[in-house]
C-alpha cells in the first residue's frame, strides 16, 4: 500500500505495549491490531467476560504475554508494571455496561474509578517512564440532551453509576495528571498522560447482554424476531476500529514528540461518529436485518425501566485539528461490516482469525485513502 504519508503505526513495531482489559470486546480488537502492527503486546486483565468471546475466538492467549490480574488489585498490578517495563499502556479494563451498574453500582466505581486510580498510583509508586493512553467513555459528560456535541472542557457527570464512574475517573486523571504527572515536567518523570472518550462502539465479537447489537444477532440466529427496547432512543453507531484508531494515533504523538510536544497531548479527547451515523435503534435494527437478509423486530418496551439518555452529542473537533483523526466508515459501511463479521464466524468460525485482520486491514486503507483529502469545515463536529 503506497503512500507518501509515514505511516503513524510503524511506532509500535518493537515496542513494548501493555493492553488492560485485552480479554474483552474493544480490548481483543485493539491486541490483534498491535500485533499486525509488530508490538510486543502484554496484556493483564479478568477471564473473558462471555463465554463465547472475540478473545477466545483469536487464539489470543497464544499470541501474547496474558496474565490474568484484577485492576482493584494494586499490588500485583504493580508486579506486572515492573516485569513488563512497558513504553505504553493502552488502558481499557472496565465495567463496560450502564445496566450493570445499576445492579452493582459498588463494582462500577470499584473498578472504573479506583481501578483507573490503581493503574495511575502504580506507575507513580513504580516511577517507571511510560505513556499512559487511558479510555473512559462518552457518557463522562453532565449530559443535558443537547443537540450540539460536548467539547472536552465541558462539565463532567453522570446520571447512573456508569457514568458517573467514568466522570470521577476522569476527575482522577486530571488530579493524577496534575499532582505527579504534570506535563510541563515530563523530563523529570517521564510519564505522559491522556485520556480518551468514546462510546456505544459496535463490530464483530461483541457477546455482551443487554446490547443491542449482540441481541439482535442472537435473535437472527435463532429465528427469532429482534426484540426492542429503545426503538426511538438515538445512539452513536461507530465502528469499534474508529476509536481504537483514535487511541493508537494518540499514543503515537505520545510516543514520538519530543518532552515539550507532549505537553499539547496530554490532554482529555474525544472520538466519535460523523452526524450521519446518528441514528435511532429502529433504524440500527432495521439496517442489521437487510445485511443479514432476513429478519423481523419487535418493540418491548418496558415500563419504569433505568433511565438511559436519549440524546448525547459529541464534538470531535480537538481530535480532528490535533491528531488529524476523523471516522472513515459511514452507518451502512458501519453495519455491514460487522454484520459480516458475525455471518462469517457462524459459517466458518476457523477462518474468523484471518476474517478479523481483513477487517483491520479494509480499514487502514480507508485510513490511507481518506488522508489524502480535508474535512469541510462543517463535518468537523460529530454526534453521538
Amino acid at each position: 500500500m503506497k503512500n507518501s504519508e509515514p505511516n503513524p503505526y510503524n511506532i509500535y513495531k518493537g515496542r513494548k505495549v501493555l493492553v488492560t482489559g485485552h480479554t474483552g470486546f474493544k480490548g481483543s480488537w485493539l491486541t490483534l491490531w498491535l500485533k499486525e502492527l509488530g508490538a510486543h503486546v502484554f496484556g493483564y486483565a479478568l477471564d473473558p467476560p462471555t463465554h463465547p468471546s472475540l478473545f477466545e475466538f483469536l487464539n489470543l492467549e497464544r499470541e501474547i504475554d496474558h496474565e490474568i490480574g484484577d485492576i482493584r488489585d494494586i499490588d500485583r498490578l504493580k508486579k506486572c508494571l515492573l516485569r513488563i517495563k512497558p513504553d505504553i499502556i493502552f488502558h481499557l479494563a472496565a465495567q463496560s455496561l450502564v445496566g450493570k451498574s445499576y445492579e452493582d453500582p459498588m463494582e462500577t466505581v470499584q473498578t472504573n474509578t479506583f481501578g483507573t486510580v490503581n493503574l495511575l498510583e502504580a506507575m507513580r509508586q513504580t516511577g517507571i517512564p511510560v505513556s499512559l493512553v487511558l479510555i473512559t467513555s462518552d457518557k463522562c459528560y453532565e449530559n443535558k440532551e443537547w443537540h450540539f456535541g460536548y467539547r472536552e472542557t465541558d462539565t463532567l457527570g453522570g446520571y447512573d453509576p456508569y457514568s458517573a464512574s467514568k466522570a470521577a475517573a476522569e476527575v482522577m486523571i486530571s488530579s493524577w495528571r496534575n499532582s505527579f504527572f504534570n506535563p510541563a515536567r515530563i523530563k523529570e518523570h517521564g510519564v505522559r498522560v491522556a485520556s480518551a472518550r468514546a462510546g456505544n462502539v459496535i463490530g464483530g465479537g461483541d457477546w455482551s447482554k443487554n446490547r443491542i447489537v449482540p441481541d439482535c444477532i442472537r435473535d437472527l440466529q435463532n429465528h427469532t424476531s429482534v426484540k426492542v427496547r429503545n426503538p426511538n432512543s438515538t445512539r452513536p453507531w461507530q465502528h469499534v476500529l474508529e476509536p481504537l484508531s483514535g487511541y493508537l494515533l494518540l499514543g503515537e504523538k505520545l510516543l514520538s514528540s519530543s518532552n515539550d510536544e507532549a505537553a499539547t497531548f496530554c490532554e482529555a479527547f474525544n472520538f466519535g461518529p460523523r452526524v450521519t451515523n446518528n441514528k435511532n435503534v429502529k433504524d440500527l435494527v432495521e439496517e442489521i436485518i437487510v445485511q443479514w437478509r432476513y429478519g423481523s423486530w419487535k418493540s418491548v418496551s418496558e415500563v419504569g425501566a433505568n433511565y438511559e439518555s436519549s440524546l448525547l452529542n459529541l464534538s470531535i473537533d480537538k481530535a480532528y485539528h490535533k491528531l488529524g483523526w476523523f471516522p472513515k466508515w459511514n452507518f451502512i459501511e458501519t453495519i455491514a461490516r460487522t454484520v459480516a463479521w458475525y455471518q462469517k464466524a457462524e459459517q466458518e468460525p476457523s477462518l474468523i482469525h484471518g476474517f478479523t485482520i481483513k477487517q483491520i486491514e479494509a480499514y487502514q486503507q480507508a485510513q490511507s485513502t481518506a488522508a489524502k483529502t480535508t474535512m469541510p469545515a462543517h463535518e468537523t463536529t460529530f454526534s453521538i
